[in-house]
């Protein structure tokens, strides 16, 4: 029965997102406020499809502690899941994501259109200065800046270094990072075609406020993902 959920929802995955993105042609002609409203309606609709197909939910524990306005939300990385599920959690984030992405027609144009901030993994120095400039800039708006700050999707339970790009933001923006840990890995796998039933726990915890070094800050954010997100897969 997974095998057949999983199928299914495969195929109305990509059929929705493939016309979604033709439709949303027109909405590149709007102010950006009409691409992301369009971008959270699509996230919505698709984790609400995961729960009617496949029976996979989702809770959110310690929204309390995300400070309102614009901060860095650094959260681990486990499944295709966590990059659609913070539109659904608050409404106008900016994804750092990999500039690949961008050269995906039509997909590609909404993301750049709704805001989201490319990084050329290859670009070092000069690469982090764009980065941090898109980001001052969404910040200034009330915007969350989302970052995985492993760079990459990590199995459940495996440990993989962090990245030194969060920890860049922490420092040169002077704002809090609110790390985050999940489970998503349990029932979505990398790479994975199955969708396992479930509920898949997202978990925001304690901010780390500005002002810190950045080898300390840098130490923090690791520790409280991995410790939080290793609880959750002993649950």
């Amino acid at each position: 029965m997974i095998w057949v959920r999983s199928a299914l929802f495969n195929v109305v995955f990509f059929a929705w997102t493939t016309a979604a993105a033709l439709l949303a042609v027109p909405v590149l002609a709007m102010p950006q406020r009409a691409m992301i409203a369009y971008s959270r309606t699509w996230s919505r609709s698709v984790l609400l499809l995961l729960r009617l197909i496949c029976g996979l939910g989702y809770r959110v524990v310690g929204r309390e502690r995300v400070p309102e306005g614009g901060v860095i939300i650094a959260s681990k990385h486990q499944s295709a899941w966590d990059t659609i599920v913070f539109f659904a959690v608050f409404g106008a984030p900016v994804y750092i994501l990999k500039r690949e992405l961008l050269a995906i027609p039509f997909f590609g144009w909404c993301l750049l259109r709704s805001g989201m901030i490319p990084v050329d993994r290859k670009g070092k120095a000069a690469a982090m200065r764009s980065v941090i400039a898109r980001a001052a800039d969404a910040l200034a708006q009330g915007r969350k800046i989302v970052i995985f700050p492993q760079g990459t999707r990590v199995p459940p339970g495996d440990k993989r270094p962090y990245q030194p790009g969060a920890v860049g933001l922490y420092t040169q923006l002077k704002v809090a990072v609110v790390p985050v840990a999940l489970d998503s890995g349990r029932f979505w796998a990398r790479r994975s075609f199955l969708k396992r039933p479930g509920t898949i726990t997202l978990e925001f915890l304690e901010p780390i406020p500005p002002g810190l070094p950045r080898a300390a800050a840098h130490r923090l954010i690791e520790e409280r993902i991995e410790a939080a997100s290793d609880r959750l897969l002993r649950q």
